[in-house]
């Protein structure tokens, strides 16, 4: 098949969704109502609730989500399973159960004055279910904070060129959010002055590459204190003045590398070279479950239901803003996993023809992994355009996400951690302490090494969010009277897949070549925790209740 056909439907594809599928959610499910303040007006208090222009809240929001989780899981898939089932989740799974998730997370949470997922299950479910997720989300969020802090210093280390930029656009983006929120700066005249700062920095960064002169592991543990304090500090610092600006900028690159993908595609457009189905059963585990638990990010993610009630919800300045934010910026991922699928599978060859032995894929995974894997396939599709700079650009698009995530996720941990703790031990509703609190078990785990242990098991654990939180919004969804299919059967589908890959990731733990007993232990604990809170949600889902819950303030 001809990659700029692929590439062609499914931008098509998403475009007609955006305006009849999100159309009929924001109708039928939403409602939006612009006479209601929402959160980020009623609660303003400068630092966490603060109403953002709709299209750089769209930019921290698809920032937030997007990272390199659209971008590895459809390569591994594409190496796995072939690109046939891996473009169907996508293009299916994005738009009826990722974006459906993704804009019902952030608009309940609007509804119940911004406050997380798992606290809202208090609400609509029960304190049992909300304490239960909580405690699993909060987990979860340290240990996303010490991978990414892990990774992010092993990058500084191994690749120079990345310091300089990754450092300087915090000074840009402060800059922008102060031009824009304190000068009134024209957002536009705005964001062409930070993109130029921002690409002179990736050229000086190119030209001037930074290494530490010392040991091996005083480097590391250099940049991994610099990298989790600098989290720790952009995690209580007001919205408008670094995480708006920040993640807005970097989605343009982001966008920028997108668009250049496709056109790319368009010019040299490859025969998709890979086969469109390998086997059932491969190395990697059956294709049904697995496949859904890869390819995460592109299709659905739970971990963007922390976002969309964490972070977005206290900065949407008009609930009619919510359908670009929460709707239009998983479309626009589905796109970024299209654009992942076709380097590999068409950019990349699955078996080299002579001559072009450097794009083999499996060689390339073997030696360089998922990154330079997309990095080299980019480089083939987008030759016209960068020539040999091509590689260097796809790569450098993934690394700007690195610290969008690390601070995030410490605000997130923060709220989650305020409103399980908080209420008990008054000290963690302190901004500083509350992200304290994740930062000390992320940095232990990080700088040891230790998060290895169970990060096997993160795909799992990240779409049992998913579901978990899909049963929630169904729970809220029978509260307010209104229709529950479009929830309910999404939700149904990520538990049963996400307890099945459970089964089969458990089965392996404990019985197979070689035992790992204390992933085995956990796959049966998350295996536990989803049928304790879908129980809980099924008492709610058979009861019809006359209005709707009331949040406790």
């Amino acid at each position: 098949m001809n990659s700029a056909v692929l590439a062609i439907l499914a931008t098509i594809w998403f475009v007609i969704a955006y305006k009849w599928y999100g159309k009929k959610m924001e109708d039928k499910l939403v409602v939006p109502d612009d006479s209601v303040p929402t959160p980020a007006v009623e609660m303003n208090d400068g630092v966490d609730y603060y109403p953002a222009k709709p299209i750089i809240l769209f930019g921290h929001h698809f920032s937030s989500i997007a990272g390199a989780g659209p971008i590895l899981g459809p390569v591994g898939a594409v190496a796995a399973f072939g690109w046939g089932g891996s473009i169907l989740w996508i293009l299916l799974g994005t738009v009826f159960i990722g974006a459906v998730h993704d804009y019902l997370s952030l608009m309940v949470s609007v509804k119940f004055k911004g406050n997380s997922i798992p606290e809202i299950a208090q609400q609509v479910v029960g304190r049992r279910a909300r304490n239960l997720f909580s405690i699993f989300v909060l987990i979860t969020l340290i240990l996303i904070v010490a991978v990414f802090g892990y990774v992010a210093t092993n990058t500084l280390i191994s690749t120079p060129a990345v310091v300089i930029p990754t450092f300087g656009v915090i000074a840009v983006a402060m800059l922008f959010g102060y031009m824009v929120y304190r000068l009134n700066f024209s957002t536009s005249l705005a964001t062409v002055l930070a993109l130029i700062a921002l690409f002179f920095l990736i050229w000086l960064g190119y030209k001037v590459p930074i290494s530490l002169p010392f040991a091996p592991k005083t480097n590391f543990a250099i940049w991994f204190i610099l990298l989790m304090a600098y989290g720790l500090v952009a995690s209580v610092l007001p919205v408008w003045l670094l995480l708006q600006p920040r993640d807005y900028i970097s989605t343009w690159v982001l966008i920028i590398g997108l668009v250049a993908g496709l056109i790319g595609t368009f010019i040299t457009h490859p025969t998709i070279n890979a086969p469109a189905f390998t086997t059932f059963n491969t190395s990697s585990g059956p294709m049904w479950p697995m496949l859904f638990i890869i390819i995460a990010c592109g299709a659905i993610s739970g971990f963007h239901s922390l976002v969309g009630g964490g972070t977005t919800s206290k900065q949407l300045a008009k609930q009619s803003h919510g359908r670009l934010v929460g709707y239009g910026a998983m479309l626009t991922e589905g796109v970024l996993a299209t654009l992942a699928l076709l380097t590999v599978s068409a950019g990349l060859f699955w078996k080299a023809p002579a001559g072009m032995e450097q794009y083999a894929l499996f060689d390339v995974l073997k030696a360089g992994g998922p990154i330079k894997a997309f990095g080299m396939g980019y480089g083939r599709l987008t030759e016209p355009l960068f020539g040999v700079f091509g590689m260097l650009f796809g790569i450098t698009m993934l690394k700007t996400f690195v610290m969008t995530t690390l601070d995030t996720t410490i605000r997130l941990g923060r709220f989650v951690a305020a409103e399980l703790i908080g209420p008990s031990v008054p000290a963690f509703k302190n901004r500083f302490v509350g992200s304290l609190a994740i930062v000390l078990p992320a940095f232990y785990l990080g700088y040891t090494g230790s998060y290895s242990i169970i990060w096997p098991m993160f795909g799992a654990a990240n779409q049992l969010i998913a579901a978990l939180a899909l049963l929630i919004i169904t729970a809220y969804l029978v509260g307010v009277k209104r229709p529950t299919k479009y929830t309910m059967y999404p939700a149904l589908f990520m538990i049963v897949t996400t307890l099945a890959a459970l089964i089969y990731q458990g089965y392996g733990h404990f019985f197979g070549p070689k035992p790992n007993y204390v992933l085995g232990i956990t796959s049966v604990v998350l295996f536990i925790l989803a049928l304790i809170v879908a129980g809980e949600a099924k008492k709610i889902l058979s009861k019809t209740p006359d209005a709707e819950p009331n949040i406790k303030a």
